[in-house]
């Protein structure tokens, strides 16, 4: 059903500045409104048709979501309501069947995307290698020489693309001085800014330095997929934003310009940045569904891209069983930034903290979107619910039926 629900209240807007914008009670707000919190550009849809989302609208909360590790079995509604939801959506070959609201969020809401940016990212990547323009194999450094002397020397696009690096990062959103929180503040995320720290994306990148042999096990670490973008940038000439626009947002019908949240200097937070609606981002979900085909029919991501992105091997998958991160997805894998939560499983994510996600299952031409706004960055317990949700709505609406 596609209808607004009454959720919590949100705060006002004067209230909620750059050092607060990301805090438990704000978020239901800012993620709504992260232009008016941060500088951000357009990424232009163009100017051909919005592909069409026929509809079939059907109440499927009563569909029964198995026990999991997290919590006792029961009804999909009950899921969404207890994962703080802003949208939902579920479409089956190429049909919504349900697309609901809740609170201030509507049909035309920019919602910010978190690290599902790092897909969209990801498949720029996809279709230069496509075109030609990007070869896996080559150094970062051959792309971005002016990272030579820091610790990605050495490093392959490869490397990056799966979170294989020896990079020093820490990913710990809860510690105010790990690299995750100190690359908010060199990019204008947050007003607190120590003296002497990196300005700007690219200044931040070129400070950091290796741990490891790159190469090694799986570690998610934001920073790759920003020097993903930066290579991405590099390659083509023009910004993240433009390039975006140009390969793969004004190709995929999108009914409204994308935003991308950037730091001082105009350079995109590729890894987390990108704004969109519910709708938009159903329509990217839409082409791993369907061989990289957009609702429109035309081929945006090429169909060798998309094959290697949802086969990987058994090396990365080795990588991501023996890196430090607790995962809770055993004999999954991490790849092309998209993340593989199951061994035995067509379903693949796109996921962000505070609870965004896009659920893509090719076998039964299935997309599940929601968009939330946790309380925390990360919650297993409100995660797992949400992929067995999908994945019990994958069955039940398909025939026959893919794991």
């Amino acid at each position: 059903m596609t209808e607004t629900s009454p959720d919590q209240t949100v705060p006002d807007a004067p209230v909620i500045d750059k050092d607060n914008w990301q805090d438990a009670d704000n978020v239901r707000w800012s993620f709504q409104h992260v232009d008016q919190v941060l500088p951000t550009t357009p990424i232009s849809r163009g100017t051909g048709p919005v592909a069409q989302l026929p509809a079939d609208l059907q109440d499927l909360g009563s569909v029964e979501v198995p026990k999991t590790e997290f919590s006792e079995a029961r009804s999909v509604r009950s899921v969404i309501e207890a994962s703080d939801t802003d949208a939902w959506l579920v479409m089956h070959n190429g049909t919504v069947l349900t697309e609901e609201y809740f609170s201030t969020m509507g049909p035309g809401t920019e919602h910010l995307l978190m690290s599902v940016s790092k897909s969209l990212v990801g498949t720029v990547a996809g279709v230069l290698a496509g075109a030609g323009d990007l070869d896996p194999s080559r150094l970062v450094t051959e792309y971005v020489p002016e990272l030579a002397a820091s610790g990605y020397a050495g490093a392959t696009i490869r490397h990056i693309l799966d979170m294989r690096s020896g990079i020093k990062f820490s990913e710990n959103y809860l510690d105010p001085q790990s690299e995750v929180r100190q690359i908010e503040e060199a990019i204008g995320w947050s007003e607190t800014k120590p003296a002497g720290q990196p300005t700007g994306m690219y200044d931040f990148l070129t400070t950091l330095e290796a741990k490891s042999e790159h190469g090694g096990v799986y570690e998610y670490r934001s920073c790759e997929t920003d020097v993903l973008g930066w290579v991405c940038e590099k390659i083509a000439g023009e910004s993240m934003q433009t390039l975006m626009s140009r390969v793969l947002w004004s190709r995929i019908g999108a009914e409204r310009d994308a935003l991308i949240a950037t730091d001082q200097y105009g350079v995109g937070m590729f890894d987390g940045g990108i704004n969109t609606t519910l709708r938009d981002l159903a329509r990217f979900g839409y082409l791993y569904s369907n061989r990289g085909v957009s609702l429109t029919g035309e081929q945006v991501v090429p169909t060798s891209w998309v094959g290697d992105t949802l086969t990987g091997d058994a090396d990365i998958r080795q990588a991501f069983a023996d890196g430090p991160d607790d995962n809770r997805m055993p004999g999954g894998m991490y790849h092309n930034q998209f993340w593989f939560p199951f061994p035995d499983s067509h379903a693949f994510l796109a996921l962000g903290i505070h609870g965004q996600m896009i659920y893509m299952n090719p076998g039964a031409n299935f997309v599940g979107v929601k968009l939330s706004s946790w309380g925390l960055p990360q919650d297993a317990r409100k995660l797992f619910p949400t992929i067995r949700a999908f994945d019990a709505l994958a069955k039940s609406v398909s025939a026959p039926v893919v794991d």
